[in-house]
């Protein structure tokens, strides 16, 4: 799979050239009541336990559960937040999770269907599950963090036309210089009726590049802080797009408010965020309850893109 290319060079001429220090001022930081839990150091063996992700899940022994493992208990480990509330049993994260529901909600039932997912952050049950269920293929691009089956560049993917049925791809694109060359690749390899579940971290209203350099954890340069005008770009490219967000971030966009109605954590803007979704159309894929259950909360972090690339 690629290995060298664009990517490859501009992420390592920033690694070299902005110094540790500078590195860790500015890569995103949370807030003091926002502080993230690590996941679990070997996650429990769960995956031969749970069947078909479209399987009712067990009644819940606790207050909360996880849609992937379908651990319950008392509460997820850490803060409500969309990088932290940990399940103890899986390690997943509550984006995970939301990511993992709307392939729940919106794909119909397709154990088989080729699946890519790029840089997954769960480990080996949780791949060893997924497995299980589709013919699955993960990837990453520089390995840093994300130990995965092949090496893939977005911006240049070296599969075949019309060979995946899924992709999941979450906080990557941020990191792709070339969003458009990106996209065409991604909808070049889908197969026709087939679907991208796109996570992004949607920190701002409109898409820019950051003011600063900007880095996540894994050293990783951000090229790009996207807003909700992504869903028009994604359409520009030939996808039928929806915007998939909690019952309470869309009422709360319905209602016109301006702002927050609460403590913000530092990364997110939440005034450019309410600007930003003006006119712009959601559909709910999770209720009030199943976010709380699920650990979909603040609501306002929580947002997935399906783009399904049109059949003939």
């Amino acid at each position: 799979m690629s290995e060298t290319g664009p990517v490859a060079q501009i992420t390592e001429l920033a690694r070299r050239l902005v110094p540790e220090g500078i590195k860790a001022k500015i890569r995103p930081r949370l807030g003091p009541t926002n502080e993230v839990v690590a996941p679990p150091a070997a996650a429990t063996k769960w995956a031969a336990s749970v069947g078909s992700p479209w399987d009712p899940s067990p009644t819940p022994a606790g207050d909360v559960v996880c849609n992937i493992c379908h651990w319950s208990g008392a509460s997820f480990a850490g803060a409500a937040h969309c990088e932290a509330a940990n399940c103890p049993r899986c390690g997943s994260i509550a984006r995970d999770r939301f990511l993992f529901f709307c392939m729940q909600q919106r794909i119909e039932p397709s154990l088989g269907c080729t699946t890519l997912e790029t840089s997954p952050r769960m480990g080996d049950e949780y791949r060893s599950a997924m497995a299980g269920w589709f013919d699955y293929l993960c990837s990453d691009f520089d390995e840093s963090m994300h130990k995965a089956m092949v090496r893939i560049d977005l911006q240049d993917i070296d599969l075949d036309d019309a060979s995946i049925d899924l992709v999941l791809t979450p906080h990557v694109l941020e990191h792709v210089p070339d969003t458009g060359r990106a996209l065409r690749e991604i909808h070049r390899v889908l197969r026709p009726g087939g679907t991208m579940l796109l996570q992004v971290p949607v920190l701002q209203g409109r898409t820019a590049p950051p003011a600063t350099p900007e880095f996540h954890g894994d050293d990783t340069p951000v090229f790009w802080r996207f807003g909700y005008d992504l869903a028009a770009v994604l359409a520009e490219h030939g996808f039928d797009v929806h915007t998939l967000v909690t019952e309470e971030w869309a009422e709360l966009v319905a209602s016109g408010t301006d702002r927050w109605d609460g403590d913000v954590s530092g990364e997110f803007d939440d005034v450019s965020m309410f600007s930003g979704t003006r006119g712009h159309e959601f559909e709910i894929v999770a209720d009030r309850e199943q976010s709380r259950r699920f650990g979909f909360e603040p609501a306002y972090m929580f947002l997935t893109w399906e783009c399904r690339k049109p059949s003939p």
